[in-house]
């Protein structure tokens, strides 16, 4: 990312100042705008998503020290510059504590201004770009894409190329495949690659608290709104959201998502102001959300805007050996200073695994085989593949088979046995995470809890 491109905005009621200001700042890449009062500062600010402001003090009918403090209510993040003819040091001790970055007295060396400039657009771009990596702490897949399998390599032919337009791109794939990863692929492949990548998932959190993450929210929206505060896709802006486990989007959210991916407007919560921004969004999903849509839990116009570009990833399983060059990646990244190997036998396993829970189990699978081998081999007994997993071997031909396979339905277990028995060898695979367990079921950590609930399940 680069502070090139910021937008700045002027709030002085010297209009010979705000032009020829706004000459010198072009000239150094910026965009930037002027008004002369600061009611119409404030409403800019509504309008538009500024980087920086250069704020007059002695103005009127507000002064700049009011305006410095509403533009804080507004956005408690945006640096501001204070500019004044008062060589005052109480008067600038003040507007430091309002929240000022800086404060620079007329007449001023637009060099010196310069330099204070880029000081607080660096700042505030490291501090977007905190929140972009707090936001991914969570990630446990590869930091780049493995394999050389050709269904691999298609997908990746594909989504480099429709990473060069700006269509929205939905990602399907089941539970575990890489996805983000796949989605950061394309953000990086794209133009937008110099802004932020943003992720949400849509099933960690609760309808209001995710609109908030969304959209924002305007102090006093709620309890704890003590001031106002960007949302993702303001923070997102020229860059591209991935908005993971989409499916899972409430109703009530959906159309607030629709009417944003139709024009690039949204209202953060608690504000009636109309604000825009320039998002590329890519959604994932392990669910067939036409089916959803038959089920009426998905809207249709929504899922249209969301798939112009529909790319499908491949399961772990399909990928042949792949699955090993992973696997080897994964002995690396956690096996820190204990270097180990993988036997043949282990190797031959691996490969002949289901993978249900792709290469998110697989990362499980290593870690726990790097704790518990006794040696430097990684033997088979180490991985512990649970044998339900394991691909089941051709049937045989049955003669008389109605007859047959009448019996062996009579000695099956019915269908809540078998979901209660599977839910615990899920369970006991990612020791007891839910969070994990979920996602590799391909369901909502609320519906786990219910069903481990109403199944009695303990660990």
């Amino acid at each position: 990312m680069s502070i090139l491109n910021s937008r700045i905005l002027i709030i002085d009621d010297d209009e010979n100042l705000c032009y020829l200001l706004k000459e010198e700042l072009i000239d150094k890449g910026f965009f930037v705008d002027f008004v002369h009062n600061g009611f119409d500062g404030l409403k800019a600010l509504d309008e538009i998503n500024y980087n920086l402001v250069l704020l007059d003090l002695q103005m009127l009918p507000i002064s700049g020290y009011d305006t410095l403090r509403e533009i804080k209510k507004i956005n408690t993040e945006i640096p501001i510059i204070v500019l004044t003819g008062l060589n005052d040091i109480r008067t600038a001790v003040d507007c430091i504590k309002e929240g000022a970055y800086d404060f620079i007295t007329k007449p001023y060396q637009f060099n010196q201004l310069e330099v204070s400039i880029n000081r607080a657009l660096e700042f505030a771009l490291l501090r977007t770009q905190n929140k972009i990596l707090l936001n991914r702490l969570e990630n446990i897949i590869p930091t780049k894409i493995i394999g050389e399998s050709p269904k691999l390599k298609e997908t990746l032919k594909f989504a480099e190329k429709a990473a060069q337009s700006d269509a929205n791109i939905l990602i399907e794939g089941e539970t575990g495949t890489g996805k983000e990863l796949l989605a950061e692929f394309i953000h990086q492949s794209s133009p937008r690659n110099s802004k932020p990548f943003v992720i949400i998932n849509c099933a960690s959190l609760p309808d209001q608290l995710l609109e908030s993450e969304l959209f924002g929210y305007e102090k006093g929206a709620f309890t704890d709104a003590k001031s106002s505060k960007q949302g993702l896709v303001e923070v997102a802006d020229g860059g591209t959201l991935f908005l993971d486990e989409i499916g899972e989007l409430s109703l009530s959210l959906q159309p607030k998502l629709l009417r944003f991916l139709e024009n690039g407007e949204f209202r953060r919560l608690g504000g009636v102001q109309t604000r825009k921004a320039n998002v590329r969004i890519i959604g994932a999903t392990n669910r067939n959300l036409l089916d959803e849509v038959e089920k009426k839990t998905f809207r249709r116009d929504l899922l249209f805007r969301l798939n112009v570009i529909t790319i499908e990833i491949p399961p772990l399983r399909e990928r042949g050996n792949d699955i090993l060059a992973i696997a080897e990646f994964f002995l690396e990244r956690k096996g820190g200073k204990n270097k180990k190997t993988l036997s043949e036998i282990a190797k031959r396993d691996l490969l002949n695994y289901e993978f249900w829970g792709n290469v998110r189990e697989l990362a499980h699978i290593i870690e726990r085989a790097l704790i518990f081998s006794e040696t430097d081999e990684i033997q088979s007994k180490d991985l512990n593949l649970a044998s339900a997993e394991k691909k089941m071997p051709p049937q045989k031909n049955i003669e008389n088979s109605q007859t047959i396979i009448t019996n062996e339905f009579d000695n099956l277990p019915d269908m809540e046995e078998i979901e209660k028995f599977y839910i615990q060898k899920r369970l006991a695979i990612f020791n007891w995470n839910r969070e994990e367990t979920a996602r590799s079921l391909g369901i909502s950590q609320k519906t786990l809890y219910t069903k481990i609930k109403n199944y009695g399940i303990s660990q």
